[in-house]
């Protein structure tokens, strides 16, 4: 387990987050930034990472952002504390479809193959959280996913109360792409972002379209790394 280094502490990044979260350690005061270049730094010198030890460490980095985020800029989060929970159930599903990658590459392996009945897509949809990854993700992939996430991943600079103008809630958010998807069933999330004024929208908007797919009412699909996401509305029967 990788012990990380920073000005007021040392050790693993789980006992930092368990003190942030008793009120022993103040978050403001921790650079999350430094966090992320020694984890990059881990990455390269390590010739193979378990995708599990990086999916356990975007869960907890994850919460420490957030976390990070409304001590900085507590007027982003009127009445969504539940937000970060949410936010965690999203990565720890990440992390249970790697373990589950790696079981069935197991199998292969051992030449244990299952076969399963044809089943009914729409029905399928209506009764799971579904994200469709891109195919055939290696530990290159997974590095780059990984350090492009960590270069968007800067904890946001303390701005004056008074320089916000208006804000903008995940509740409307929502309803904006209920809205949209009335009159289709697929559309790019680039239209949703398409008046969008600022990161802070941009951000909602983001936490706004997974909001809906935990809800399931609509699916998340991405053809390839990087590229652009598409929603579609779950047409319950």
């Amino acid at each position: 387990m990788i012990e990380f280094k920073l000005e007021k502490f040392e050790g693993p990044l789980s006992l930092l987050l368990k003190l942030i979260e008793q009120e022993e350690m103040d978050i403001t005061q921790v650079s999350l930034a430094n966090v992320a270049d020694q984890y990059v730094e881990y990455i390269k010198r390590s010739p193979e990472i378990d995708a599990e030890e990086v999916a356990d460490f975007l869960v907890v980095a994850a919460k420490l952002l957030l976390i990070k985020s409304k001590a900085l800029l507590p007027y982003l989060y009127p009445e969504e504390a539940e937000e970060i929970d949410d936010l965690e159930k999203q990565l720890r599903m990440y992390k249970e479809f790697v373990e589950a990658a790696r079981k069935i590459n197991l199998m292969i392996g051992k030449k244990k193959f299952m076969f399963t009945r044809v089943f009914n897509r729409r029905a399928m949809l209506a009764d799971a959280n579904l994200f469709s990854p891109p195919a055939k993700i290696g530990s290159d992939d997974m590095r780059m996913i990984f350090r492009d996430l960590l270069a968007r991943l800067r904890p946001p600079e303390a701005l004056e109360e008074r320089t916000i103008i208006s804000k903008v809630s995940i509740e409307d958010k929502i309803l904006h792409i209920q809205q949209m998807l009335v009159t289709r069933i697929k559309m790019s999330f680039n239209k949703v972002l398409a008046r969008a004024k600022d990161k802070t929208e941009i951000i909602v908007s983001f936490l706004a379209m997974l909001e809906l797919m935990r809800q399931r009412e609509v699916v998340l699909e991405q053809e390839e790394l990087f590229s652009e996401i598409f929603i579609e509305k779950i047409v319950k029967e």
